[in-house]
C-alpha cells in the first residue's frame, strides 16, 4: 500500500443506544417534581425533549405503575418510582377518573402514542394474576372509566380478547375483572351501550367464557349478570336480557328457569334467620317480577315459572310458608295471568310439572 493513500470508510447507520431506564427516570421525576399534579405532569411532558416513538409504552407503564416493569412481569424495576400512577390511587372513579382525562390529553397531543396504550393494556389484561387484587380492582374501574370517557386508543377487542387465557378464566379472575367492570360502567352508562362495547370487543357470542369451565353455565351467568344489575332500572335490564337471550339463541323455558335461579342466587341469605331469608325472597320476587312476566309469554312458561317457585319452596321448608305470598305477588304484578282463573286468597301448595298435559 503506497504511503499517504487516504481510506475512506463506508459510512454506517449508526443507533443510539437503548436507555430505557433512564426514559423512565425523566418521566418519574417530571411527577414528582410536580407532586402528582396531572395537568402539570401533562404540561411539563408536552415541552420535555422524550424519545416516546421508541419508549413509548415505557412511558404508559409509569402511567400506570410508577415505573418501567422488570421484562416478564409487572412489578417496577430497580429505580425511583412515583406514588401517583393509576395502581396507587384508591379504588374509587373520583380518584381513577382524573388519570383518564390526563391519558386523553396526552393522547390528543401524542396520537402517536395510541397503539404504546393498546400495547400496554393488552399486556396488563394477559397479567391479570400478577397484579394484587385491590390493584386488579382499579384496573378495571380505570377501564370502565376509560370506555365511558371515549378514550382514544382502547378498543374493546384491546380489553376483552387478551382475558380468555384458560389460566385467567380457572382461577376466577376473569369473571371478577369483568363484573368490577359492569359494575362501574353502569353508573353512568345504560345496559344498551354496555351490550355494544361487548359486541365491538366480539364478546357477544362469548359471554360465557369469563367464566371458570366448572361453572360455565346459564344460570351462573345468570347469578352474576343478576347481582350486577339488581339495583338498575327493570326497563333497561328487561331489554338487556332479551338482547342477550337473543345473542345466545336460548329457548323460552330455559329463559324462565335461569331468570329465577338468576334472580334467587342475588338473594342475601342468612344462615340463622330464617324469617329473613322468606322476606328476602318475598322482596326479590316484588322487584324483579316485572322481568319475570316479560319472558312469561304463554300458559306454559307461566306454568314453569310456578314449578321452579315450588320447587324452591320445596327444597326449603323455612320457604314454604312464602309460597302463598309469592304466588299472590306475581299475580298482582303479572308474572302469571294464568291465576285469575283462581282467587288469590285461596292458593294451595301443589307440584305443578309443565309438561303435565292436564294444567293447560
Amino acid at each position: 500500500m503506497c504511503r499517504g493513500t487516504r481510506i475512506k470508510t463506508r459510512k454506517r447507520n449508526i443507533a443510539a443506544p437503548l436507555d430505557p431506564a433512564a426514559f423512565s427516570d425523566v418521566v418519574v421525576q417530571i411527577y414528582l417534581d410536580n407532586a402528582g399534579d396531572l395537568e402539570l405532569v401533562a404540561k411539563s411532558i408536552e415541552s420535555a425533549d422524550l424519545n416516546f416513538s421508541r419508549y413509548g409504552d415505557i412511558f404508559f407503564e409509569v402511567v400506570f405503575i410508577g415505573r418501567r416493569t422488570q421484562p416478564g412481569t409487572v412489578k417496577p424495576d430497580e429505580g425511583e418510582r412515583h406514588p401517583y400512577s393509576v395502581i396507587d390511587c384508591e379504588p374509587k372513579r373520583e380518584a381513577i377518573l382524573p388519570s383518564v382525562v390526563y391519558i386523553q390529553k396526552i393522547l390528543r397531543r401524542r396520537p402517536s402514542l395510541i397503539k404504546n396504550l393498546e400495547n400496554v393494556t393488552r399486556k396488563f389484561m394477559q397479567s391479570l394474576e400478577l397484579f394484587e387484587e385491590n390493584e386488579r380492582k382499579k384496573l378495571a374501574i380505570f377501564t370502565a372509566l376509560s370506555f365511558s370517557q371515549k378514550l382514544s386508543g382502547l378498543p374493546p377487542e384491546t380489553v376483552f380478547q387478551p382475558l380468555l387465557k384458560d389460566n385467567l378464566v380457572a382461577k376466577g379472575i376473569v369473571l371478577t375483572f369483568v363484573t368490577d367492570f359492569f359494575k362501574e360502567y353502569l353508573v353512568e352508562n345504560s345496559l344498551e351501550e354496555l351490550i355494544s362495547i361487548l359486541r365491538r370487543g366480539k364478546m357477544e357470542d362469548n359471554l360465557l367464557d369469563f367464566l371458570p369451565l366448572v361453572r360455565r353455565s346459564a344460570e351462573s351467568f345468570a347469578e352474576h349478570f343478576t347481582k350486577v344489575t339488581e339495583e338498575i332500572n327493570a326497563d333497561e335490564v328487561i331489554e338487556t336480557v332479551k338482547q342477550l337471550v337473543k345473542d345466545a339463541n336460548l329457548p323460552e323455558i330455559e329463559v324462565v328457569r335461569v331468570t329465577w335461579d338468576g334472580l334467587m342466587d342475588a338473594v342475601q341469605w342468612s344462615g340463622k334467620n330464617q324469617q329473613q331469608n322468606a322476606n328476602s325472597v318475598l322482596r326479590q320476587v316484588k322487584a324483579w317480577a316485572p322481568l319475570l312476566n316479560s319472558f312469561c309469554t304463554s300458559r306454559k312458561l307461566e306454568l314453569e315459572l310456578m314449578y321452579k317457585v315450588q320447587m324452591q319452596c320445596y327444597e326449603d321448608a323455612n320457604l314454604m310458608k312464602v309460597f302463598p305470598e309469592v304466588v299472590r305477588s306475581l299475580y298482582e304484578l303479572g308474572g302469571c295471568s294464568f291465576l285469575h282463573l283462581s282467587a288469590p286468597s285461596s292458593y294451595s301448595i301443589y307440584m305443578i310439572h309443565p309438561d303435565d298435559p292436564s294444567r293447560f
